[in-house]
């Protein structure tokens, strides 16, 4: 299957993880595991507004200066920053410095802070019930669903902003909420095979 790569370890993965070691390295410990509280939730969404219109490697390895920049993705934290966060975050070069994406991560951090139920129990809300077989190649692997399109849509009602459907499905892959690890993958619902 083409769309599986040998590791050096001699393990079958999505072929995605063989490019770089970082991938590798992401595949194998965070891509597809369940991620439930709210901060690590606004983390991997934030991401993966940033990481729109570039490489996931990209924001892979600018992750720990995100994580610096915005304070560990602490809701509470970064709902409190105001305009001089925005020109610190412009100005750091350890992080994309996209004014748009920067408002929306803050602006995203305050209505999170809103929900009354929090961030976790709404997104996990929209996790589809699981697959019975995982899918075999990439061709079977949607861009969006039904329930990636539903949660843009109430994420959106809710204020928050660069979440459509496609990062909503990104987000579902990275977190846990779909298995989308390909059938010969040695990684499968979150757990080593």
């Amino acid at each position: 299957m083409t769309d599986l790569v040998t590791g050096p370890d001699g393990r079958a993965r999505c072929a995605w993880a063989g490019s770089a070691l970082d991938y590798m390295a992401y595949h194998d410990d965070e891509w597809g595991r369940p991620v439930r509280d709210d901060d690590g939730l606004y983390e991997r969404l934030t991401l993966e507004a940033f990481q729109s219109g570039l490489s996931w490697l990209t924001i892979l390895r600018k992750r720990p200066a995100f994580r610096a920049a915005f304070k560990d993705f602490v809701i509470t934290e970064v709902a409190r920053f105001d305009e001089s966060d925005v020109a610190r975050l412009l100005a750091d070069p350890g992080i994309v410095r996209n004014r748009a994406k920067i408002e929306a991560a803050l602006h995203n951090a305050r209505a999170a802070a809103d929900l009354p139920a929090g961030l976790a129990t709404l997104l996990w809300s929209y996790a589809p019930p699981p697959r019975a077989q995982r899918p075999r190649s990439f061709a079977d692997v949607p861009a969006i669903t039904p329930e990636s399109t539903a949660m843009a849509k109430e994420l959106k009602k809710r204020g928050f902003r660069f979440v459509g459907p496609t990062t909503a499905y990104a987000l579902m892959q990275a977190t846990g909420m779909v298995d989308d690890h390909l059938a010969d993958c040695h990684v499968a619902c979150g757990q080593p095979r």
